[in-house]
């Protein structure tokens, strides 16, 4: 039972299903309903989902599977099925867009819901709603989900972490300050680790800290996301459910503690970026057919470019060539406090071709899934590029 006090007033929601892989996994193979399970590529691999129970030995997404292991010896380890993983996900989508228009997909296995004007539609509220589609995903698809009801988008999906598996919780838009004041800055939206460093820093520790620091400072000191950061320590989120959103690419970008204009000190600094973007775009298992290069100068004017490849691809070497080329043309002497790098319209990794740029890039995804391998293994530092021993700038 679920109790609040403006439950029946609150209608967005955000839905997240438990431990997705591994529960698929468990659904088809009923025998290891009660056992540690862990999808993920092999022993010198990455965990990509663990079970519940794997994870009461402290097994964790993104944690090298060897370690992993060694804490869950008993695990039984799963190659990942991503054809299966995305048929189940559209059942989902599916289920959830029969109960109002506005659903955003966040990813495979998470999504929000405005179900605002649907009362009268359903006979019932949104808080009831959202109660039945997870029972009745439960029932007819087999897994479990969690869901948030909040006031906004950044609250729901607060919300639907803080009692998985098979949790319903809620966060009404008056608690909202409170409940966030005394919680790290890390669970804002768009704060990792880098920006946590930086915010701590700057001694900013808490979402209280930001809360309570004149939204000028922030935004003189962090630009436009400072305001950003002030307006969701307060609980505020004015973004629109929109179901034109559902994710396109992935990208990664980084901002320098000092404007550079040098051709060289900018590739330094895209690299590294094209590597995490392939990094995650082998994890996922998907390809981009297009690469997108992002700039900001001093003044926070954003520059883009785009350019469609023949072929999608999933290495950095190919996302660093073409967006070292398309870096070139914007190299006229401006500065830039900003670079970034991303993929585009994405497809299922086997859908892309070995011939981007003729043999050299099947060799090339070839030697990046061996990196991955022994960065999984042995660390981050285990295998560097020759660009990455470069001094860089603190905060980039």
């Amino acid at each position: 039972m679920v109790h609040h006090e403006a439950l029946d007033r609150l209608t967005i929601a955000h839905i997240d299903c438990d431990a997705f892989y591994a529960s698929v996994e468990k659904r088809d193979r009923p025998e290891l309903r009660d056992r540690p399970v862990i999808v993920g590529g092999g022993k010198r691999g990455v965990v990509t989902t663990a079970c519940y129970i794997a994870r009461v030995s402290g097994a964790r997404s993104a944690m090298p599977m060897f370690k992993a292991l060694k804490l869950c010896p008993e695990a039984i380890v799963i190659k990942p099925d991503f054809a299966k993983y995305r048929a189940e996900s559209a059942r989902i989508m599916a289920k959830l867009s029969a109960l109002t228009p506005l659903v955003q997909p966040l990813s495979l296995d998470e999504a929000w819901l405005d179900l605002s004007g649907c009362e009268r539609l359903h006979g019932a509220s949104a808080a009831m709603v959202m109660a039945r589609a997870q029972q009745q995903i439960e029932a007819e698809i087999g897994i479990t989900v969690s869901v948030g009801l909040s006031a906004n988008k950044f609250l729901a999906k607060i919300a639907s972490d803080l009692d998985k598996p098979r949790g319903f919780s809620v966060i009404g838009g008056d608690e909202a300050q409170a409940f966030l004041a005394p919680r790290p800055v890390g669970i804002l939206p768009g704060v990792g680790p880098a920006m946590a460093r930086s915010l701590e820093t700057a001694g900013f520790r808490t979402v209280g800290d930001l809360a309570r620091a004149d939204p000028r400072t922030l935004a003189e000191r962090f630009g436009a996301y400072g305001l950003r950061l002030s307006q969701l320590a307060h609980g505020q989120d004015a973004r629109a459910v929109d179901p034109d959103l559902v994710r396109k690419g992935i990208s990664a970008e980084t901002t320098f503690g000092e404007d550079h204009a040098a051709l060289e000190v900018l590739e330094d600094r895209l690299w590294p970026l094209c590597e995490r973007v392939a990094r995650t775009c082998r994890k996922e298992g998907v390809a981009g057919r297009a690469v997108v290069l992002k700039l900001k100068t001093p003044d926070f004017r954003l520059i883009t470019r785009r350019r469609t490849l023949a072929v999608p691809t999933q290495t950095a070497k190919a996302l660093f060539a073409v967006a070292r080329d398309l870096l070139s043309g914007e190299t006229d002497g401006r500065a830039f406090r900003l670079i970034g790098v991303g993929v585009q319209d994405l497809v299922e990794a086997q859908e892309g071709g070995d011939d981007l740029f003729g043999s050299g890039e099947a060799r090339a995804l070839k030697s990046e899934k061996a990196v991955d391998a022994l960065r999984a293994r042995f660390g981050a530092a285990a295998v560097l590029s020759g660009r990455a021993l470069k001094p860089r700038d603190k905060q980039d």
